[in-house]
């Protein structure tokens, strides 16, 4: 029988009910962008009656998701950065030799005295004046050595020491080194995704390329010379005294001291000492580690004047609570357990393994730990981002109006039912990439106009079935029931093969190729659904209000 239940009825129009209601605010893009903005405007503190006038332009029980528009639809910029990780070779080897010369010092019976000599910006070269000492100023360095803090890297250690005559030549190990180049263009990544957010930019695109590029594409900014300037801004990053901890914003701090919030702690307001006692420019290295319980934390470095000076600090602070502080925001404030000589210490707390992860990749974004070369840079004015809309539409509207003419004139009413469903479709694929906060490029729009094509292969297979089973001699009834039944495999296999391709497309690719996979495998989810179930729905009850005893095709 050709019946569909009442519930299934009720679920199938539900669905396209709460999807085109998620595609509206895409209908009046400008109005609820503008709502948006003043919102986030609201909540930051900045509530003037403009804004909330603005506010007041969408009605809040609405959706307010919108489909956020790429760089190429925008207009913006984009740049392509290489990390150049070799510089931070040269800074680690500079810090380290403060630290090696201190401990060869105390061996200098054995060894005699020590010169450093020139080198290559990767390695020290040490010369002692007793080479009968070498075993023993080996075994010195080779003490200063520790373990590498990756997967790749257990095991080994971060150092490596050789003999060289009388020379003593220190390098950074290969894993060091793998480990290192990650850990930069890693910080790098993250001083990006600082400077750009400080900005306030709608969906700036920051991802890694390759081991050691930056991918950076910033939609409604002015120029890539102006991204520039904000990417080479350098965080600071504070350690400063901690003289009182509350909840009152408004409290007025002290002659030298400033109130500041807390990231982690919602609420929470330091107030600590205007003058810090080292700053991120003297910190070496920061990397997630464990405490002697096991539990997750984070240990840092300082070079040698650093070192001095939180040495000093600690040892006649210990109990007193010592504020980490980012861009005047404390991301940590953590108690001085005990004196802390030699510049390294450990941060613990009620952290997971990803938190302090984060905060490690925190304290080491102060600066930018190497320089970028940029390989690549693009302005993208508004007016080609308009360009490609209008485009867009136009290629959009051009299917639209070829497929809907086609199906309403090879398949008559039924065919008219199919185009229902296709309106249906494009409004659910807006939907959904609301729903998801996705963006769409120009790529993206060219998967729309491919599903507008693909969306009534489905239909085309039903109705050339039906057709089939009319001339069989079955009833109507009949034959669209089988209609449906015997196409749907034929219809699945298609769409999943297809599927497949964008699900690829989408792990293997990246920026416009990704985009055309989201919207190529939205919209085939939303094909199927609405050919198999929406345009079932609606011949269904057509049937049952007409009871024709014969149809056509």
């Amino acid at each position: 029988m050709l019946q569909i239940d009442t519930w299934k009825r009720v679920l199938i129009w539900s669905v396209c009910v709460i999807g085109l209601l998620m595609a509206l605010p895409n209908v009046f893009y400008t109005r609820v962008e503008q709502s948006n903005d003043a919102k986030a405007a609201i909540e930051l503190g900045n509530d003037t009656p403009e804004m909330q006038a603005q506010a007041g332009e969408w009605p809040t029980w609405l959706p307010s998701s919108l489909v956020n528009l790429g760089l190429d639809l925008r207009g913006g910029a984009h740049l392509l950065a290489e990390v150049q990780v070799g510089d931070v070779y040269e800074s680690r080897m500079e810090a380290m030799w403060a630290e090696i010369r201190d401990a060869l010092r105390d061996e200098r019976a054995t060894v005699g005295t020590i010169r450093k000599q020139d080198s290559a910006p990767d390695e020290i070269r040490i010369r002692i004046s007793q080479p009968e000492g070498m075993p023993r100023a080996l075994e010195v360095v080779r003490g200063l050595a520790r373990q590498v803090q990756t997967l790749t890297g257990v095991g080994a250690t971060d150092i490596e020491a050789r003999a060289d005559g009388d020379t003593i030549v220190v390098q950074l190990s290969e894993a060091e080194k793998l480990a290192s180049d990650d850990r930069t263009v890693r910080q790098s990544l993250e001083i990006v995704r600082r400077r750009i957010d400080e900005v306030g930019t709608r969906e700036p695109t920051i991802q890694r390329q390759g081991a050691d590029r930056i991918l950076i594409q910033v939609p409604g900014i002015g120029s890539a010379g102006e991204l520039k300037d904000i990417i080479g801004t350098t965080a600071q990053l504070t350690f400063n005294p901690v003289v009182s901890r509350g909840t009152d914003p408004d409290a007025v701090p002290g002659i030298g001291e400033k109130l500041v919030p807390s990231i982690d702690e919602n609420g929470v307001f330091y107030t600590i000492e205007s003058a810090p006692v080292v700053t991120g420019e003297e910190l070496v290295d920061a990397q997630p580690s464990f405490d002697q319980n096991g539990r997750p934390a984070v240990s840092f470095r300082f070079n040698t004047s650093g070192a001095r000076k939180f040495g000093d600090y600690t040892r006649d602070n210990i109990g007193a609570p010592f504020a980490i502080v980012l861009d005047d925001e404390v991301i940590s404030a953590p108690v001085i357990q005990s004196h802390i000589p030699g510049g390294s210490g450990i941060i613990t707390g009620n952290f997971t393994v990803e938190d302090s992860t984060n905060l490690a990749v925190l304290l080491r974004a102060g600066a930018l730990p190497a320089g970028l070369e940029f390989l690549e840079e693009r302005t993208i004015g508004p007016e080609l981002g308009q360009d490609s809309i209008d485009a867009g539409k136009v290629a959009t509207i051009v299917a639209f109006v070829a497929v809907l003419g086609f199906m309403a004139l090879s398949y008559g009413l039924f065919g008219i039912f199919a185009n229902i469903a296709l309106l249906i479709n494009v409004g659910l694929i807006f939907g959904l990439l609301s729903l998801i906060g996705a963006t769409l490029t120009l790529p993206g729009i060219a998967g729309i106009v491919l599903t507008v094509g693909m969306a009534v292969d489905a239909n085309v297979l039903i109705f050339e079935r039906i057709r089939e089973e009319l001339k069989s001699a079955k009833g109507p009834a009949r034959a669209i029931e089988l209609g449906y039944e015997r196409a749907f495999s034929a219809i699945l296999d298609a769409n999943v093969t297809t599927f497949i391709t964008a699900v690829i497309l989408f792990a293997m690719g990246s920026g416009p190729v990704r985009g055309f996979a989201i919207t190529l495998g939205l919209g085939i989810l939303t094909s199927v659904f609405t050919a198999i179930f929406v345009t079932r729905l609606m011949i269904v009850m057509w049937f049952e209000r007409r009871r024709p005893k014969t149809i056509e095709v």
